[in-house]
């Protein structure tokens, strides 16, 4: 069994799971370069290097740049 680790849901082939994660809801990524969010199959090509897919923003790494948008906290006053 393969599990995707956002949503922990399970596939019985390695490319179910490679294609869930594409569409996966909690698999978006947050740049906080330029503030877009996209899916994380938009920001890799190889599954281990990520970069933010707008052109015009330099954003790469993930916990550098890119994070998950389920670990970015909004601040509240």
């Amino acid at each position: 069994m393969h599990t995707c680790r956002n949503c922990n849901q399970s596939f019985q082939t390695e490319l179910a799971l490679e294609l869930h994660r594409d569409t996966c809801k909690k698999g978006q990524l947050f740049c906080q370069v330029c503030g877009d969010r996209f899916r994380e199959g938009d920001a890799t090509q190889d599954g281990w290097h990520f970069e933010c897919p707008n052109e015009e923003c330099e954003g790469d790494g993930l916990q550098e740049d890119l994070y998950r948008v389920d670990d970015v906290r909004a601040a509240t006053h």
